[in-house]
């Protein structure tokens, strides 16, 4: 493993373990925050799921089950297990967090706006390095390479060899 990816994948995890843990802790607080975003989502998902599964309203399970994922995402991030899909779920876990968290736009005091402001967009530089995590494939060809490239492979094998019986036979 380089030791970029040693260095950086606990250094990004590290703000989704503090951040999930305090979820976890301060989830009724937190909720309050999150009752507009889980009341805009829960009827989506509502439609997107079938009628048997049940989608959850109360923000304070939100929040735990945020809080929850980042910590356990964060940990395998930090770990370099399951490095890409870790990445792709604290980014999902970060859109709506943030959403939550920090709606700048609603906020008429100067010092807060700017404040806000500054943790949204430091929450969506953290979404680009997620991003870049869960795209990485550490100098290794991606199962779409791969599989593109093997299918290449195999017609080419196949074309050689059906070159090598024609050319035995006459």
């Amino acid at each position: 493993m380089a030791l970029s990816r040693l260095i950086a994948r606990p250094l990004l995890a590290s703000y989704f373990l503090a951040n999930g843990a305090q979820d976890l802790k301060d989830a009724p607080a937190l909720a309050q925050q999150a009752a507009p975003v889980t009341e805009a989502v829960a009827p989506v998902l509502d439609n997107a799921t079938p009628e048997s599964v049940s989608v959850p309203r109360d923000p304070v399970l939100w929040v735990r089950a945020s809080g929850a994922l980042q910590v356990a995402a964060g940990l395998a991030l930090a770990t370099g297990r399951l490095p890409r899909l870790s990445a792709a779920v604290l980014g999902a876990t970060l859109v709506p967090s943030t959403a939550a968290r920090y709606r700048f736009w609603e906020t008429t005091d100067k010092d807060q706006r700017r404040e806000q402001l500054t943790h949204f967009v430091k929450n969506a530089a953290l979404a680009g390095g997620l991003l870049i995590a869960s795209l990485d494939t550490a100098g290794k060809p991606g199962v779409a390479w791969r599989a593109k490239h093997a299918t290449h492979d195999a017609r080419r094998e196949a074309a050689l060899v059906g070159a090598k019986v024609k050319a035995r036979v006459h």
